[in-house]
């Protein structure tokens, strides 16, 4: 038996009926038993209503690595509401998010997040890391894109001499930028890093039809290990680029979003019936959404239809795969709430 277990038991003598883990966490709002959580630590304004904020999670949390992304939850309304984001701090230190006032939830954590506020979260994943090896490096992204990528870069080019990293950033404005100054600051400290601007608004977007633009802004772009994050246009045509001009292996892609059909379903009322909830869909709005903002627990993880995290059994009625025009109506078929739509009364075992 360890220290702390031996200190927990001659504590109980004086705590019973009651542990003493239930006395701490009263005091420690970190502690839960059912729920990883997180306390704000610092809340640091970006450009154009973006911030980073940093937490200190509580046990059960793991290190992430360089690229990685968490469920971050939030109560809004007496509701609790959860996204995914990218983790922007250096693998190694107090994770951050940086998050631009986009949505809900995203503007929620925007304008009203202050220093010891209580984050719920879930451990941090995601396959969009660093190579394993030392190879040269080009990253490609567009606005929050370089989110993920800049955790890559803080956590490789101030702790690797050996580092070679080529930087396309795309932003609308230099005010739009994030991080434009420390990756002024990094390249400029660091032969490493070779940083490239992009502002659409002047400079117009990157044409990855052809490799021209890519060999005129990185010309040995095909010896690198290539990553690309942002919009998804920037992400399917950097895909069909490396597919037809180069190497697919050679390119890992992060989606923030998937593309859905702009008709959606026709709508209709759903049932949450374990949480004895309803809600009235348009058609164009995920069960998953639907279910939230009526205060249903969801599960999800990717909100991209990728991950199958978010699955529920159909009880009754038809739903419709935004993604593919797919109607799926039968009893006790598992439904992706995040890519799915009512089509008529809809009834989900959650």
């Amino acid at each position: 038996m360890g220290v702390r277990e031996v200190a927990l038991s001659a504590a109980s003598v004086f705590t019973a009926p009651y542990q003493p883990q239930d006395y701490l966490r009263l005091v420690n709002r970190l502690s839960s038993a059912r729920q990883l959580r997180g306390v704000v630590r610092s809340v640091t304004p970006e450009c154009s209503g973006s911030v980073t904020i940093t937490f200190r999670p509580g046990r059960g949390w793991h290190a992430h690595e360089a690229g990685q992304y968490a469920r971050i939850g939030v109560e809004i309304d007496g509701v609790r509401q959860w996204r995914s984001y990218s983790l922007s701090a250096p693998a190694g230190e107090d994770p951050a998010i940086t998050v631009t006032a986009v949505g809900r939830v995203s503007s929620h954590l925007v304008q009203h997040t202050k220093v010891g506020d209580i984050l719920f979260l879930a451990p941090p994943q995601g396959d969009f890391v660093l190579p394993t090896g030392p190879r040269p490096l080009l990253m490609l992204t567009a606005g929050s894109g370089i989110t993920p990528v800049m955790s890559m870069i803080r956590t490789l080019v101030p702790r690797r001499p050996d580092a070679d990293v080529v930087l396309i950033h795309s932003a609308r404005t230099s005010q739009d930028a994030l991080f434009r100054d420390e990756l002024a600051r990094l390249a400029a400290e660091h032969e490493s890093l070779h940083v490239v601007h992009r502002y659409t608004g002047t400079d117009g977007r990157i044409d990855l039809t052809t490799p021209a633009d890519l060999d005129r802004l990185c010309p040995d772009w095909r010896s690198r290990k290539a990553y690309v994050c942002g919009p998804a246009q920037l992400l399917d045509d950097a895909t069909a680029m490396w597919h037809e001009h180069h190497a697919p292996d050679a390119l890992s892609v992060e989606r923030f979003e998937t593309a859905l059909l702009a008709d959606g379903g026709s709508g209709g009322h759903v049932v949450f019936e374990k949480s004895d909830k309803e809600a009235d869909g348009d058609g164009s709005t995920t069960l998953l959404e639907l279910g939230e903002d009526a205060g249903v627990l969801m599960p999800h993880g990717c909100r991209m239809g990728i991950c199958r995290s978010c699955l529920v059994p159909l009880r009754a009625g038809q739903v419709k795969d935004l993604r593919t025009g797919e109607i799926r109506a039968d009893e006790g078929d598992l439904i992706q709430t995040c890519i799915s739509a009512p089509c008529g009364p809809v009834h989900l075992d959650v």
